[in-house]
């Protein structure tokens, strides 16, 4: 049986452990966003630049609007309370032919090592196989991010493998290291 497109319309708030709520993301958060990636820590392994322009941010929101319209990605707030942590979510959702999500997140430097990662992807993770009917779920890590792939390890995703200059940001190629986690 072929599973119904993913429904990513009406309330997808989620909520994870240790009091922290995703949500999609919405113009009332341009401002968190633009401080979370302004620095320079925060989009270190990301491509892109540090936020200057609260225009930038706008435009994440934007684009993060228009993939959940057409089905295509997900992308959400990550909150303690009314404090915002980060984002996760998936950067792409690829039905025909795959059934498939590459999900990415990051966090701000306060909440590193406080376990968010840890209480958010699997929810995250859940939310894809049984809400969305997907099969696999992939995650792209920039080598040096070592925190991120131990995360991904604990959480059941294996590493497959290295796509030599997979990307095209900041002046020059890199590469990507592959995670992959299918449905149980």
């Amino acid at each position: 049986m072929i599973a119904p497109d993913p429904d990513l319309a009406g309330d997808l708030t989620l909520t994870a452990g240790e009091g922290f709520t995703l949500r999609p993301l919405e113009a009332a958060d341009a401002g968190d966003l633009l401080a979370h990636f302004a620095d320079p820590k925060v989009v270190e392994f990301m491509d892109i630049e540090p936020m200057t322009d609260p225009a930038e941010a706008e435009a994440i929101v934007a684009w993060a609007a228009g993939q959940r319209a057409l089905g295509a990605g997900l992308r959400f707030s990550i909150r303690h309370g009314e404090a915002f942590a980060g984002t996760c979510g998936f950067n792409r959702i690829v039905v025909e032919r795959a059934r498939l999500g590459e999900i990415a997140y990051d966090l701000s430097p306060p909440w590193w090592g406080a376990g968010v990662m840890d209480a958010v992807l699997p929810v995250l993770a859940d939310f894809a196989f049984r809400r969305l009917a997907l099969h696999r779920l992939e995650a792209l890590v920039t080598p040096g991010n070592d925190p991120s792939c131990r995360l991904l390890e604990r959480h059941g995703f294996t590493r497959e493998g290295v796509l030599q200059g997979h990307g095209f940001w900041k002046g020059r190629f890199w590469d990507q290291i592959v995670y992959g986690r299918v449905a149980d």
